[in-house]
């Protein structure tokens, strides 16, 4: 089975919850209200990330999901933590991670070792979505772009491609450049994607994860506005009724 076999919908978006809302408890509220409007404006998933939060309250929330939205999909990312990501996707019941690189951001001595942990706890029970010249992120392999990718493939099941920041577009060139290499191999538009852009974007790719578009302003510090979730839905109900 393949990541996008998850699916019943073609071109799947997976919605942030960054963890935002404040310190203490005030998380809680704020992420049980915005996985519910997530899950009700038609999102095929939802990844958890620890953004604003810590990796405690990653635990909680998936455990909330597993518990509240069994039937659900849903991932998590504990950034710069492979092993972590994938040991709690494990506990939690969730289906997939996600890691900002897989490939190309270390040199080659520490990616050897790095290849060797990844290759040591995927054990087919998780989705990995990897990340190749991310966001923030650099490079450092001393490869070129599409050997990194193809590296990154074996290592994971599903690239995601970025722009330089978040919140900003992926560029279309980079885009194409992605599935030039990846082919049939399933590949995720990881940032800057908005309602304007869906449908050329997901042209070119086979889904996306989207954060800061769905919060008011498209500010990822603020809460999520379930009319900008709708609205980017119906753009991608369109494209997917033109497949």
């Amino acid at each position: 089975m393949g990541f996008l076999e998850l699916f019943e919908e073609k071109k799947p978006i997976i919605g942030m919850i960054h963890l935002g809302g404040g310190g203490g408890d005030g998380f809680r509220a704020r992420a049980m209200l915005e996985i519910g409007q997530m899950y009700e404006r038609g999102l095929d998933a939802v990844l958890v990330e620890d953004y604003f939060g810590t990796a405690e309250d990653v635990a909680w929330t998936l455990d909330y999901l597993q518990k509240n939205y069994p039937r659900k999909i849903y991932g998590v990312n504990l950034l710069g933590d492979f092993k972590g990501s994938y040991e709690m996707a494990r506990r939690y019941g969730a289906a997939f991670m996600q890691v900002d690189s897989i490939c190309g951001h270390l040199q080659p001595q520490r990616d050897e070792e790095y290849a060797r942990m990844i290759g040591a706890l995927r054990d087919g029970s998780v989705f990995v979505l990897g990340g190749v010249r991310f966001k923030y992120q650099p490079v450092l392999s001393g490869r070129s772009l599409e050997e990194d990718l193809r590296l990154g493939m074996e290592r994971c099941d599903a690239i995601v491609v970025t722009g330089t920041g978040t919140g900003i577009s992926t560029e279309l060139d980079k885009i194409k450049a992605f599935r030039a290499v990846t082919g049939d191999f399933p590949l995720l538009v990881g940032a800057g994607m908005t309602a304007r852009t869906a449908r050329e974007q997901l042209s070119w790719s086979d889904g996306a994860i989207v954060g800061s578009w769905f919060k008011e302003g498209g500010n990822a510090v603020n809460p999520v506005d379930p009319d900008r979730v709708g609205r980017f839905m119906d753009e991608v109900r369109s494209l997917r009724a033109s497949l």
